[in-house]
């Protein structure tokens, strides 16, 4: 079935329609460069309020599995691909990526030139599109242009869990530390990976009070990723600022941004985002370049830090936005990419080690 992408700026892709060809996706468009990943990129509650065009020539050749989402369902308002495999070829897949998207309702755009609409947006910036089938293109354009901007959208609380829940291994951690880690979008893989260093872990609401969180007695908090504009999150600016310096506090993605925010700084939207798992960032204090999986909209102003509490600890080689920061009395430091890697590399697990030296607790 014939499907159509039209941008707020009028420019239209035409191709063929998959998964719920009968939905109409809407968000702003961005573009994720990595190769693989397409079940974790799709599952990932930052991309909430986001269409994604994936640049990999091929997407849904794997299949899909229940092992691979990141969240109970899909984030993505919908998915744009070159090719959309027909066929799932991989003993793990348990259901082909086409019947997986149309079943939570994500419609699927694929066969249109994407390195074009890539272009495109690297050109102009993000943009706000409405894509679907059998929908007149006035119709999608008036959809793209009525979208609210991410700027100052609040989308944390839309993607937070609603109850706090025990992370995995909980009773075989028993005598490790507990962590406590707002859920501000947050990836399975991340709660795992606090598990598997040995962490009792705590999943918490967005807007859970500071008092409410000491009260449980943590040997450190988590702030994790999750999407929209930093800035309307207030009650997670005054809720660190409240915990500085009781525990050791770790940040990722949007948990970076907002202790960014508690530190005095500001932040900025950039032009088209950081989104997939191949971008190279330097380690200040080694020299170190690790190449990192991101998926950001929004960054902290360096300028903006008092330099005589923070130091700034990596930076993006391709466009020197800052990537992750440190105090310099305080147990708090954080890092703009998704450490944990899903998808993409696995070569900042040491975050995760010095968060445990930071809570005393030998890994």
């Amino acid at each position: 079935m014939e499907a159509v992408l039209v941008l707020e700026d009028g420019r239209a892709f035409t191709g063929r329609g998959f998964g719920a060809v009968k939905a109409i996706g809407a968000g702003e468009v961005v573009f994720n460069t990595s190769m693989t990943g397409y079940q974790e990129i799709c599952t990932d509650p930052s991309y909430a309020g986001q269409i994604v065009c994936l640049t990999a020539p091929q997407i849904g050749n794997y299949g899909t599995n229940p092992d691979d989402d990141e969240a109970a369902k899909p984030f993505v308002e919908a998915l744009i691909v070159r090719e959309f495999s027909s066929i799932a070829s991989n003993w793990r897949s348990a259901q082909d990526c086409d019947a997986y998207l149309a079943a939570h309702g994500i419609p699927v755009l694929a066969d249109i030139d994407t390195r074009a609409l890539v272009r495109h947006l690297r050109a102009q910036g993000v943009l706000r599109g409405a894509l679907g089938a059998g929908h007149p293109q006035d119709e999608l354009l008036a959809g793209a242009r009525a979208l609210p901007r991410m700027e100052g959208t609040d989308l944390a609380k839309v993607v937070t869990t609603r109850t706090a829940y025990d992370g995995p291994r909980i009773e075989a951690n028993r005598q490790g530390p507990l962590v406590v880690a707002y859920d501000f979008g947050i990836k399975r893989n991340i709660v795992r990976q606090l598990a598997d260093h040995g962490c009792r872990v705590k999943v918490i609401p967005a807007q859970t009070s500071a008092a409410d969180v000491l009260a449980m007695k943590p040997q450190g908090i988590f702030l994790s990723n999750g999407p929209g504009d930093p800035e309307p999150c207030s009650y997670a600016v005054q809720n660190i600022r409240a915990l500085m310096g009781k525990v050791p506090i770790f940040g990722i993605c949007l948990g970076h941004q907002l202790i960014g925010l508690a530190l005095g700084g500001k932040t900025y939207k950039l032009k088209f985002g950081h989104h997939g798992g191949n971008h190279p960032v330097r380690h200040e204090t080694t020299g170190r370049i690790e190449i990192t999986a991101h998926n950001h909209n929004f960054a902290v102003d360096p300028d903006s830090l008092p330099a005589s509490e923070v130091e700034c600890t990596h930076f993006d080689l391709n466009d020197g936005t800052l990537e992750g920061l440190r105090h310099r009395s305080l147990p708090l430091y954080s890092v703009q990419y998704h450490p944990e890697a899903a998808p993409g590399p696995h070569d900042s697990h040491y975050l995760f080690a010095d968060f445990m030296k930071l809570m005393g607790t030998a890994h």
